[in-house]
């Protein structure tokens, strides 16, 4: 720092006249002094007025380091500084945080804000977040053009308030805050999270709008096929690098049509856009795809099989539809039993959902079981072959699309059927899940209310974790 220092002051310009006026002054002062010293040491009281004055500076300097004190200890009385909430390593080696109330009891949040992209932003919000004792435990930033949005997960004490949070964040220059709560399960960081969701969508194709939500936080998905299922053009279609207005981003789905994503209370960003993109690149890549895994169940008159279905099983539903009697097929389509072939293609693309079927030893298709992303809600529904209802089948194939909802995090799950279809009611009690029922005419609407933990009771997972064979007794 020395060196620095006069470096610079070497390459500064002579002033000439400024050194002869501070030597005159120095002469002057020389000059003033011998005079009063003469004065003082000739007098009478030459000693006395020396002692005196070697006294009085004494008092002053004296006087004066006692104020520097007092006073200096009040001015930082007054304002605290500003210090990360203190921690202490526990006896494991671990760290302990002591930002919180005094029960002990702390809140995760995330948060989000708009700060301006300059020197100084960010750590306004830091220094704004140390005062109330708030922990950050991860941090992603979203450049824009005109800023940055900043991303953050808080440890905060439990008494803060999401309102008290936003007012201080805005105070500190945030804008276009958004703050909801958060688990455990967003602890994981960022990196780590995007590579879980890429590989459950390279593994299972019906992943791809699960993984999307997951990647973005709570936004609708709606997959619009280029083609009705009565064969008519929808007119749906984007251009390959997509589209991003705002709260609605558009992608050009592999299967044709548009996934569209919506969320209205937060504009996307360019960075997650780029992200959502490159999750559909590697399912267009991939093409299609479903997990190989089967369950065995015996049931008294044979083996039969459960596996998942795409695509590729649509003439093996369309045989079953002609063995079904006209009945069946009007409790689960609801209309012209000459148009169910129409909705297969539809129904077994795993763009929309997942599907399961069941199949004899022979291989013969008998039962599907299909669980349907309707935006934010899920739709089961269910169709038996006639030869094969009320064996048990019904139910089983129910308690597993409830076990998937559940794995993809569905909050209910409701079933739309006829009043007269007391099958259909029968499963959806059995499940043991509250109901609620709604009736229009003669359509009823079953929903079963799903908890975060809710496995469907006596049903073993079903899907890429399921890889072994299961045997089961019928029920």
């Amino acid at each position: 720092m020395t060196d620095v220092t006069s470096s610079k002051s070497a390459r500064r310009p002579h002033h000439w006249r400024r050194d002869l006026v501070e030597l005159a002054a120095l002469f002057t002062a020389v000059a003033v002094a011998d005079a009063v010293a003469n004065t003082v040491a000739h007098g009478p009281d030459g000693p006395f007025l020396l002692v005196a004055s070697a006294v009085a500076l004494i008092v002053t300097a004296g006087f004066h380091l006692w104020w520097a004190r007092r006073h200096g200890h009040a001015a930082l009385a007054e304002g605290p500084p500003v210090v990360p909430p203190p921690v202490e390593a526990t006896p494991t080696g671990t760290i302990k945080d002591l930002g919180t109330d005094a029960d002990g009891a702390t809140a995760l949040w995330r948060m989000r804000a708009t700060v301006r992209d300059a020197p100084g932003s960010l750590a306004a919000l830091c220094t704004v977040l140390a005062r109330r004792r708030v922990d950050i435990l991860t941090l992603q930033t979203h450049p824009l053009a005109t800023g940055t949005v900043d991303e953050f997960l808080l440890r905060a004490p439990a008494s803060l308030t999401a309102r008290q949070l936003s007012r201080e964040i805005s105070l500190a220059g945030g804008g276009d805050i958004w703050i909801e709560r958060a688990d455990t399960h967003d602890l994981v960081d960022a990196p780590t999270r995007i590579l879980g969701l890429a590989t459950r969508t390279a593994l299972d194709a019906a992943e791809l709008p699960l993984a999307l939500r997951q990647l973005l936080g709570r936004c609708t998905i709606h997959s619009l096929p280029a083609v009705s299922p009565t064969g008519s053009p929808t007119g749906e279609s984007a251009p390959v690098e997509g589209i991003l207005e705002g709260t609605t981003m558009r992608m050009r789905d592999p299967n044709g049509g548009v996934i569209s994503v919506e969320r209205h209370y937060l504009p996307f960003t360019p960075t997650e856009f780029a992200r959502a993109r490159a999750l559909v690149e590697l399912d267009a890549r991939l093409g299609p795809r479903v997990p190989r895994s089967r369950d065995v169940l015996t049931l008294p008159e044979g083996k039969i099989t459960v596996r998942r279905a795409d695509q590729s099983d649509v003439d093996a539903a369309s045989d079953m539809h002609e063995r079904c009697s006209e009945r069946t097929l009007g409790l689960r389509y609801h209309g012209p039993v000459g148009d169910a072939d129409r909705y297969l293609d539809h129904l077994l693309s795993p763009r929309h959902g997942r599907t399961l079927k069941v199949q004899t030893a022979s291989g013969r298709l008998v039962a599907l079981g299909h669980l349907l992303w309707d935006g934010d809600e899920t739709e089961v529904a269910l169709i038996v072959e006639d030869a094969w209802q009320r064996r048990g089948i019904g139910t089983e194939l129910l308690g597993r699309l409830v076990a998937l909802a559940v794995e993809a995090g569905s909050a209910s799950v409701y079933a739309v059927t006829q009043a007269s279809n007391t099958g259909m009611v029968a499963a959806m009690r059995g499940l043991g899940l509250p109901l609620d029922y709604q009736i229009e005419g003669g359509t009823l609407v079953v929903t079963a209310r799903l908890k975060a933990t809710q496995q469907a009771p006596n049903v073993p997972p079903y899907g890429i974790q399921a890889n072994a064979l299961r045997d089961q007794a019928g029920r």
